[in-house]
């Protein structure tokens, strides 16, 4: 596959996106306490992970706010061990950059109230005007000429792997672009958006998959290699 040029107002880094003109950062599905909930060993400490993530995010975009597009939390039904001291830990580290932190409520954010005192909204509208985060997995009724959601954990496969990824389609949603982004968690498996067509997604915002550009950050060198959009991308695997 090539890599093509894309216009976009953001920038971004690891799992997340930085949107320079609202001083923001964005980030989607941090699913805190997955690992306490897996009935399997997992390979990471899910919250130190995300939490060290966050900071090294924190250093190199150097936001006015930090939104979470939803699933901040991971089960709907209790509060495993070490999340509320997780949550504790992921607001000191925001607070202490000098930056504020809000959360738009996903589906798995049923238990969010408990530990979780800080700004929440169903919809989020950033400083620039321009650009809504809400977790997607139900309709906006905020218009937007953007929406930033996340929701559906999509991975692109490169060469037999699959990596995170970010889609963005223009003109997407009702005339408004859509970013959708990849889960914040390293042990979210993802779904893998290569073959998938609109109806594939969870998300109602993702109505026809061929129109959005798929991209990847390159850890090793800091870029964002963008993809030709999923219905052209088809024809070239």
């Amino acid at each position: 596959m090539t890599a093509v040029d894309v216009d976009v107002p953001f920038s971004v880094h690891d799992r997340a996106v930085s949107v320079p003109a609202a001083e923001t950062l964005v980030l989607a599905d941090v699913h805190l306490g997955k690992a306490a909930a897996s009935s399997v060993e997992a390979p990471i400490d899910d919250g130190s992970d995300s939490i060290e993530r966050v900071r090294g995010l924190l250093e190199a975009t150097e936001p006015a706010t930090v939104v979470v597009a939803g699933d901040l939390l991971h089960s709907f039904s209790r509060i495993p061990r070490g999340v509320e001291r997780d949550l504790d830990r992921l607001v000191a580290a925001v607070d202490a950059a000098g930056a504020d932190i809000i959360v738009t409520p996903g589906n798995h954010d049923a238990m969010l109230e408990g530990p979780f005192d800080g700004e929440t909204a169903a919809e989020y509208r950033l400083a620039d005007g321009e650009t809504v985060v809400c977790h997607g997995h139900d309709r906006p009724d905020a218009a937007a000429e953007r929406y930033v959601i996340g929701h559906d954990h999509p991975t692109l496969s490169v060469d037999g792997r699959k990596l995170p990824c970010v889609l963005y389609g223009p003109d997407a949603y009702e005339g408004a672009a859509v970013l959708v982004l990849p889960a914040f968690t390293r042990l979210a498996a993802g779904a893998t958006v290569n073959g998938m067509s609109g109806s594939d997604f969870q998300s109602p915002l993702v109505q026809t998959a061929d129109v959005f550009h798929p991209a990847v950050w390159d850890r090793s060198s800091g870029e964002t290699l963008w993809f030709p959009p999923l219905g052209d991308l088809r024809r070239l695997l």
